[in-house]
């Protein structure tokens, strides 16, 4: 197995002569891990077209399909982010693939998500917070997803997005009439780990948000609560119950 750089995957695949061969023949896949260096390079210099090409392909029988749709989800991240003209059918296409099947793809589009909030971090709060209140189980988790990452919680606004998306998301499982489904189960994981993010980004703005939530007599609440309260973060705070 290969063990470049991103900078070195970036620059392999710019010289590729056959990009689509280039992504599967180092995908990793099959195997436990992608390639998630590879990932983040191609999605840096692949462009529009051959994005919005891959993000929208079917998945067939061969893993290395799930790579390549991947590698064109992520990238379009950053055509929203730059206000294209296909930024709508763009934001659209990642909302449609957050719900898929496979959940690597699911896992491209919140990290498309992350990539549009690194530029843009306002566009990334307003799709996080319509996302978490669509009633849709997996476009509520790549919302929760997206939000609870270090790097964009830098912000006061930025944490009131999350927030809010927590809020709905939470409610969102508890409101759910069948929470034996698997989106259910898909969305509490993602929450079971996405609060503690958030209180560690900015503990006297979300504990309470938390803590109010840990009183919730519903069974689901208290696994959610109960994960977050084993996260070394909120251990390194002082913060327990």
């Amino acid at each position: 197995m290969r063990r470049l750089t991103g900078t070195g995957w970036q620059k392999e695949f710019s010289a590729s002569a056959d990009r689509e061969a280039f992504l599967r023949a180092n995908s990793h896949l099959p195997g436990p891990r992608s390639n998630l260096e590879l990932l983040s390079a191609a999605a840096e210099e692949v462009d529009e077209a051959w994005a919005t090409r891959w993000a929208a392909a079917p998945v067939g029988d061969d893993p290395t399909d799930v790579f390549v749709v991947s590698v064109g989800l992520v990238a379009l991240g950053r055509f929203v982010a730059a206000d294209s003209a296909n930024a709508s059918r763009s934001g659209a296409l990642l909302r449609r693939r957050a719900a898929d099947d496979e959940w690597r793809i699911r896992e491209a589009v919140a990290i498309a998500l992350q990539r549009l909030g690194d530029d843009h971090p306002s566009e990334l709060a307003a799709i996080a917070r319509d996302w978490s209140t669509s009633g849709d189980m997996l476009v509520a988790r790549a919302a929760v997803a997206a939000v609870a990452e270090p790097r964009l919680l830098k912000s006061t606004a930025a944490v009131n997005a999350a927030l809010d998306v927590m809020e709905a998301a939470t409610a969102l499982v508890v409101a759910a009439p069948d929470r034996r489904t698997e989106p259910v189960r898909v969305l509490r994981q993602a929450l079971g780990y996405a609060w503690s993010v958030v209180v560690a980004a900015d503990a006297d703005r979300a504990w309470p948000h938390f803590v109010e939530w840990s009183k919730r007599d519903d069974a689901d609440v208290q696994w959610i609560v109960r994960e977050n309260l084993k996260k070394n973060r909120l251990a390194r705070l002082g913060l327990s119950l």
